[in-house]
């Protein structure tokens, strides 16, 4: 497993080894049998440890938004909206899960009928880098809640977010083995889908990836969740306000530095506004801040990794070469230490 790196700085963020399989053999044992005592908590019991786990994020929000940061380059006013996101996600859970996982009676010919909530067991979770903490949490908090144990593998650029996502868990005070982060290469991810200590698996990130842990948990017939990439619509009518309608494509296509599945990347245009609409777009584009992702005012900081900077360039140059016009920006900027920017 490589070194994470900031991608701010080309510098090394911590060198972190894979786990052995004996280590992973361990992780896997204690999953098992700390779920199995979680599942017999009830719920009532279940749910004050999400807001122990939402308590130690506050407690210690800066460090985990600097971590963030560090090893994935969201600029850090945005990463610490992450860390109180996933704060809130838990305390959400903690307040309203119990509702959501009442025993629902349904009408039917027996004599009595009733959809209940059952926990499936450990549950493996595949997570991406763009929110590092969030993502994780907003599996971790109904997955808890339901009364199953989890199993993260965390991306491979990420993996100091992922040693402090188990621990904030464990400090939280959660059963020793109900949660761990294994750092494990993704081609290790088959053999942890196929174990039989593993119930289900969830994956958030390409539709590439997803096809292939798809295909490995129907295989082995376990329930699977998939959030894919997405390529969402932004559609301004020749009615709309225009400076508005900019200022809100601008912030939703550049969020976390235009990483994201929901970032707006379609934008769909009336023709009778669309050359104003353009005006304003690069304009309010061109007035964001670039800079180290760590200074407050920096709102566009790098791209987290070099090969999705090198990527991304590409595409622009043969957009251009198909007959585009470029309005703003085209080439890498180096940073300090030839870090990833680009505008």
């Amino acid at each position: 497993m490589p070194s994470s790196l900031n991608p701010a700085t080309g510098e090394p963020v911590a060198d972190h080894d894979p786990h052995p399989p004996e280590h992973v053999e361990t992780v896997l044992s204690a999953a098992v049998t700390a779920q199995r005592d979680w599942r017999a908590t009830p719920i009532d019991r279940r749910l004050p440890l999400l807001s122990a786990i939402a308590r130690e994020l506050r407690a210690d929000a800066d460090r985990f938004a600097r971590l963030i940061t560090q090893e994935m380059g969201k600029p850090i006013t945005e990463a610490r909206a992450e860390v109180e996101k996933s704060a809130w996600t838990l305390d959400h859970y903690a307040g309203h899960a119990e509702r959501y996982l009442a025993p629902e009676p349904v009408a039917s010919g027996a004599t009595e009928s009733t959809v209940v909530f059952e926990p499936l067991g450990v549950l493996l979770a595949i997570m991406p880098w763009n929110y590092p903490f969030w993502q994780f949490f907003r599996f971790l908090a109904p997955a808890l809640a339901a009364g199953n144990g989890a199993v993260l593998k965390h991306a491979s650029n990420v993996p100091a977010c992922a040693l402090a996502l188990e621990e904030v868990v464990r400090r939280a005070g959660a059963p020793p083995g109900l949660c761990s982060t294994l750092l494990v290469e993704p081609a290790a991810v088959a053999g942890l889908i196929a174990d039989d200590r593993i119930a289900a698996v969830t994956l958030t990130g390409s539709t590439e990836v997803g096809a292939l842990v798809a295909a490995q948990a129907g295989a082995h017939l376990k329930k699977h969740v998939l959030e894919l990439g997405g390529s969402d619509p932004f559609v301004v009518l020749d009615d709309a306000d225009l400076d508005e309608a900019a200022t809100a494509a601008v912030r939703s296509r550049f969020n976390t530095v235009g990483q994201s599945c929901v970032n707006a990347k379609r934008l769909i245009v009336d023709e009778s506004v669309a050359d104003a609409f353009v005006d304003l777009v690069a304009k309010k584009a061109g007035a964001l801040a670039l800079g180290d992702p760590m200074d407050e005012a920096t709102q566009i900081g790098p791209l987290a990794r070099a090969d999705l900077r090198d990527t991304l360039h590409d595409q622009v140059r043969r957009t251009v070469a198909a007959g585009a016009t470029l309005l703003l920006g085209g080439a890498p900027v180096p940073g300090r230490h030839g870090a990833p920017y680009l505008v």
